[in-house]
Order: structure tokens, then C-alpha cells, then sequence
């Protein structure tokens, strides 16, 4: 079949139309958008494991919110964002450019001033220049600004749903946090209610990095974690997948689709897409699926891996180790329960291998078993269960 009829989006967030599960978590962000429309200000935290669809359930909320609450949504996102004015000067630009085929596009233009400028061909879209001067105004007087930025919306829209993305480069940032907290205390000591809700999505660690650098966060963010697909979810995503693109595979063939996602949309459309492109028609077999999978690995692998990590898994020095480590346990074991499962010449490279794993973040020490470890990264843990069975059907 062919790649550009594939229903699959390796890489990108999940399609409205194939957003699967989740319904407490929409139900708990529905709901602080909500309250926000009412003048209570809310933020939250969403996170989860790399590739567990954090920034299609934001997408997939605030499609629903401007569906449905007459909410106006900004989505920004930060990648490579360093310091809390680039994180600024991005959302502002950001909240104009989404603003062009709405009702309050002029009113914004008019707000900014000469500040913005038309780009592109035929001016088809803005962007917003802020000075130093500027900047430091917006950081100094965030609130009012954003007032005044919601008083353009009229009767039009109840509030402003602000999701602020991938702030890997931010959470160690002393001055992003205490700015955050400095701005939800305004916002809370106010006697002026501000429609305004913002959800901040990452990895765990990140929120860990901001509450180091500003205890008080800790107490701050409605906190959403989103768990891995269950088995009955990912089937239904594939079922909606390959009926969306007129294919369809035996019942044997889902339960192998789904048995080697793990729960992961990342893994989910990286599969899916695999096996599409192997396929040569729309009745897919179990063969078909078996060569997408092994396919699928290999892409994972050099995509979502450390590059390092990669080769060392690959080399003949380690793989031996490495297998019988993936087989014994997806997610955890002891040396001593390894090592015994290794040839005399293998364990003499156990130690090295432990060591070299554990120094690219691919395991680390079990605190509460002696001699134990553990893959803490589920990406990790999966990729590792895929590389072993297509190794093994290799051979």
C-alpha cells in the first residue's frame, strides 16, 4: 500500500480522529478550563513517560474546549526555549498567530501596535517583534497584560486555555520559576477575577527541576499523569486506523500489534505505519505484520534512542548480555539472577556492560533489591523486548 495513504503520523501528535481513551484525564482538564471561565484561575502539570501522548491529550483538550466552552486555546511550543523571556516572547507571538481567522485578530493587532508585522507571501501571516524594553514589561507585568489581552475576546470567548510545551530547556531555570510562582500568587492575592487557565506539559523530572528551584511550586499545579494505553485501548486505536484506511488484519494479528506497543502511541504509529508500508494489499497477514514490526524496531531504535545507547545494544560485545537481559525481565532484575543465565565469557563482560548501561541512563541501580536494576525509562524497556524478538527471528 502506499506511504502518503498511510492513517498513521510517526513523530506527531495524535490526529484528532484517532484519539484513543483517556476520558478521566479529559474529563480533569475539561473541568479546570471550566472553572477558568468562571474567573478561577487554574494550572496544571501533564505528564508521563516519553511518547505516552502528552501533547495529544493538551491538543486533543483544547480542540474540545473551543469546540464545545467557547474557549480561545494556544498551544506553544518551547523545544530549545532556555530562558523565561524567550518562553514569553514565543506565547505572545504565538496567541497573536492563532488569532488570524478569528473575530479578535484586529482587535490584537490594534493591542500590539506596531509591533507586528506581516510576513510571508502576500502577508498571509504575523509575526510579533518585541524589543528588550518590551520584553522586560511583559515579564514585569504579566498579569495586566494578559487581562488586556482577554478583554480583546468581547463576548466571544470565556477565557484563554494557554498550554505551554516541552519545557525541557526551562525547568532549571531559577528565574522561570520563580517567576511562576510569583505570578500565581498575583493572580491569587487579586481581587479581579482572570479567565485564564494554564497547563504545563513534561516529563516528571522537569516538574521535580521547578520545585527544586522554588519549593513553593510543589503545592501549585492540579497534577494530571497519564499511564500507558490499556491493551483494550490500543486495539481499538488499531481497529480505527486500518479501517480508516480501508485495511484490516486478523484478530491474531491485532493481539501481535498490540502485545509489542506496550501501551505506547509513540510505538503505536511507528508500528502502524511500518506495517503499513510492508503490506502489499488491504487484507493484511500475519507475516506482513511480523516483517512491520521487525521494521518498526530498527526506526524506533535510531529515532528515539540514545545514539549511544543504540550502538551499544547493536555491538557483538554486548549483544549476547543484553538479550538474555531483555528476556529475563522488560523492566527490572538482579546481577546475580543474570549472570547466571550467561556463558563463562559473557560474564566476564557483565560488569563492563552494567557500567556502560548504566552511565547512558539505559539502567539504573534498583535502590530496594541488593544487586538489583531497572530500565526507568519505558520507551527503554520496550524497545529493548522489541531488538530480542527481532533478533531472534532473525536467527
Amino acid at each position: 500500500m502506499t506511504p502518503e495513504s498511510s492513517p498513521f503520523r510517526p513523530g506527531q501528535p495524535v490526529p484528532i480522529e484517532f484519539f484513543v481513551g483517556r476520558n478521566a484525564e479529559i474529563e480533569r482538564l475539561r473541568g479546570m478550563v471550566k472553572a477558568s471561565t468562571r474567573g478561577r484561575f487554574r494550572i496544571g502539570f501533564v505528564s508521563g513517560e516519553r511518547g505516552i501522548g502528552k501533547s495529544s491529550l493538551a491538543a486533543f483538550v483544547r480542540y474540545l474546549v473551543e469546540q464545545d466552552d467557547d474557549v480561545a486555546g494556544c498551544h506553544v511550543f518551547l523545544g530549545g526555549v532556555q530562558d523565561l523571556s524567550e518562553m514569553l516572547r514565543r506565547t505572545y507571538d504565538r496567541i497573536v498567530k492563532e488569532s488570524i481567522d478569528k473575530p479578535w485578530h484586529q482587535k490584537l493587532i490594534n493591542l500590539f501596535g506596531d509591533r507586528v508585522n506581516k510576513v510571508g507571501l502576500f502577508g498571509v501571516t504575523v509575526e510579533l517583534n518585541l524589543d528588550e524594553k518590551d520584553m522586560i514589561g511583559i515579564e514585569r507585568h504579566f498579569v495586566p497584560s494578559i487581562k488586556r489581552i482577554l478583554d480583546t475576546f468581547d463576548e466571544q470567548r470565556k477565557a484563554l486555555f494557554l498550554i505551554l510545551d516541552d519545557i525541557n530547556g526551562l525547568a532549571g531555570s531559577d528565574a522561570f520559576a520563580n517567576w511562576l510562582k510569583s505570578t500565581v500568587d498575583e493572580i491569587a492575592t487579586s481581587r479581579d477575577q482572570l479567565r485564564l487557565c494554564v497547563l504545563i506539559v513534561g516529563l516528571e523530572e522537569r516538574r521535580q527541576e521547578l520545585v527544586e528551584n522554588q519549593l513553593s511550586l510543589a503545592r501549585v499545579f492540579d497534577l494530571i499523569d497519564i499511564a500507558p494505553w490499556s491493551d483494550s485501548e490500543v486495539l481499538q486505536f488499531y481497529h480505527d486506523s486500518f479501517r480508516a484506511g480501508g485495511a484490516e488484519t486478523s484478530q491474531e494479528g491485532f493481539d501481535l500489534l498490540a502485545q509489542f506497543t506496550g501501551g505506547l502511541p509513540v510505538f503505536a504509529h511507528e508500528i502502524g505505519d511500518a506495517v503499513w508500508r510492508t503490506a502489499r494489499g488491504p487484507q493484511i497477514s500475519k507475516n506482513e505484520i511480523l516483517q512491520g514490526i521487525s521494521t518498526a524496531a530498527e526506526v524506533i531504535g535510531r529515532k528515539h534512542l540514545n545514539p549511544q545507547i543504540f550502538s551499544a545494544i547493536r555491538s557483538e560485545r554486548y549483544h549476547a548480555i543484553f538479550r538474555k537481559m531483555a528476556e529475563s525481565s522488560k523492566t527490572h532484575f538482579r546481577r546475580a539472577d543474570l549472570r547466571q543465565l550467561l556463558s563463562n565469557t559473557e560474564k566476564k563482560g557483565l560488569d563492563n556492560f552494567l557500567r556502560r548501561m548504566t552511565s547512558l541512563g539505559a539502567l539504573e541501580k534498583d535502590p530496594e533489591v541488593r544487586g538489583g536494576y531497572r530500565v526507568p525509562n519505558l520507551l527503554h524497556a520496550l524497545y529493548f523486548y522489541m531488538e530480542t524478538q527481532r533478533r531472534r527471528r532473525e536467527n
